[in-house]
């Protein structure tokens, strides 16, 4: 079993920056991929980026590339999200999904993100 929780999460003013973190427990090893996703109301869930925990390849969403980097600390265990020139369309409740082998997913409890203009 994986478990995700996730941190970092609070309210900033446009043009700031926060960074998230999602520490992952348990079977950490059976981890493949690392991911971040937002969800804001009335919205559906879309994803923000991707890091390869073995190769450190990343990947982002237009929206967000450029301002968002991810990365994770030496033991691979936490994935950190650092947000920059964040913009009041950022707000929204943050999530960590873990992509594991052979298969399935883990996702953390989410972490609440507002930016005020």
């Amino acid at each position: 079993q994986v478990q995700l929780v996730e941190s970092g999460g609070g309210l900033v003013q446009a043009g700031g920056s926060l960074r998230l973190s999602c520490t992952a427990s348990g079977s950490v090893i059976s981890i493949a991929t690392m991911a971040w996703y937002r969800q804001a109301p009335a919205k559906q869930r879309e994803w923000v980026a991707t890091i390869d925990r073995r190769s450190g390849t990343t990947a982002y969403a237009d929206s967000v590339k450029g301002r968002f980097t991810i990365s994770t600390d030496n033991a691979k265990t936490t994935v950190n999200l650092q947000m920059n020139s964040l913009k009041v369309e950022d707000t929204a409740v943050y999530y960590c999904k873990a992509r594991r082998i052979p298969g399935g997913e883990v996702w953390g409890q989410g972490t609440q993100v507002t930016v005020s203009s």
